[in-house]
């Protein structure tokens, strides 16, 4: 009887332990045309077991790979595909540079300042003018986002013309809705309960009509 603690290690345990020993029995066949033949079966196999890598781009190169993997790279057979070794596998991409990005106007961010550049080196005078208004009509934006209020036109203009030093200059912006407290759930009495299934109507304890009597407390009504 085999015990998993003297069983070599799973290289993929995507794969199991079954298709493991028929690559090392791959591996361990002489004839080239068998072991070719073998390998091509193995493949089939290994995608009809992990059938999510047909949804993944050249899904037959990445099963070669594994196979290649799995044996340890000691497969000696023709790949339709670039070979695998050990020391690609092991070799690190090269890190990313940081974008090392210092916007002159922080609260605007480095993006308008690209567009901003772009507009100002555009000769249309039609697309020049649009890109204004697009511009105007972020900055518009943004100072309501962070004041919750609305900023006229003539602020965002001055501000444009201090940042391009007067080459910019926009028509009209579309309109941007102030920041205002939610309304459109409170009840008619003034409370700021959500309305729900059942209201209460009137104050709260025991309330007198106009006749004088106890009107019963609270009563509810059903919308």
């Amino acid at each position: 009887m085999e015990y998993n603690t003297t069983r070599n290690e799973l290289a993929m345990r995507e794969y199991g332990r079954h298709i493991q020993k028929m690559i090392e029995h791959v591996v361990s066949i002489e004839d080239p045309e068998r072991r070719q033949a073998n390998s091509y079966a193995v493949i089939e196999l290994m995608g009809f077991l992990n059938p999510h890598l047909k949804n993944v781009e050249d899904f037959r190169h990445k099963l070669w790979d594994h196979l290649f993997f799995i044996s340890d790279f000691k497969l000696d057979i023709k790949s339709p595909y670039p070979i695998p070794t050990r020391e690609t596998l092991k070799s690190k991409p090269k890190p990313m540079p940081y974008p090392k990005r210092h916007p002159k106007f922080s609260h605007l961010g480095k993006n308008l300042e690209i567009v901003i550049d772009k507009a100002l080196k555009e000769q249309n005078p039609e697309k020049r003018l649009g890109f204004a208004n697009a511009v105007a009509y972020y900055m518009k934006l943004t100072y309501n986002n962070w004041h919750k209020e609305l900023v006229h036109d003539d602020a965002i203009q001055s501000e444009l013309t201090s940042i391009t030093n007067g080459q910019l200059t926009f028509t009209n912006t579309p309109f941007v809705k102030a920041y205002r407290p939610m309304q459109d759930n409170r009840d008619r009495d003034g409370y700021n309960n959500p309305r729900g299934k059942y209201q209460q109507r009137g104050g709260g304890g025991r309330r007198h009509d106009d006749r004088g009597g106890s009107g019963g407390g609270f009563k509810k009504k059903r919308y």
